[in-house]
């Protein structure tokens, strides 16, 4: 069970960037630039890390937002509206990208994931390694990629 349906505090809100704390984690409106990305990862792993998780945890979950998050700007263009859930239920992490493409799913380069001559397509690799089980759902919006990462409590 996730419990980040409570309210947490109150909401941060800027052109383009608006952030609903919730009482274990957030939700994030936000429109896709280098800014917001940079804010996001730090509420990210601020969230997490204040959980009393590792910090390799919240480094995990700043990859994988990162990852999902790059791939709705490649998908849809620059400044795409998207939305991030950080929820962080009693056994692990989840944490969810929406972005408005719904017909621009998530798929696997034909190249091996250490081919030193190629300078991008690792995102999915990345994804299986750190988060194995994401799934990717239609929605009368978009798309949404949900991915579960194990909680590791610092030590």
């Amino acid at each position: 069970m996730y419990v980040s349906e409570q309210q947490a505090g109150p909401p941060v809100a800027v052109c383009g960037f608006y952030l609903a704390p919730r009482k274990a984690g957030f939700v994030l409106h936000m429109s896709a630039s280098k800014g917001n990305l940079r804010e996001m990862r730090h509420h990210l792993y601020e969230v997490v890390t204040a959980a009393g998780l590792s910090v390799e945890t919240a480094e995990s979950a700043q990859l994988v937002a990162s990852e999902l998050v790059g791939n709705a700007v490649r998908a849809c263009g620059p400044w795409v509206p998207v939305v991030v859930q950080l929820s962080l239920g009693e056994g692990d992490i989840q944490l969810q990208v929406h972005d408005p493409h719904r017909d621009a799913l998530p798929m696997r380069q034909e190249l091996s994931p250490d081919n030193a001559e190629e300078v991008s397509g690792r995102g999915l690799w990345i994804l299986d390694a750190v988060a194995p089980g994401w799934i990717v759902e239609t929605t009368p919006l978009g798309k949404q990629v949900t991915c579960s990462l194990p909680r590791q409590p610092t030590s």
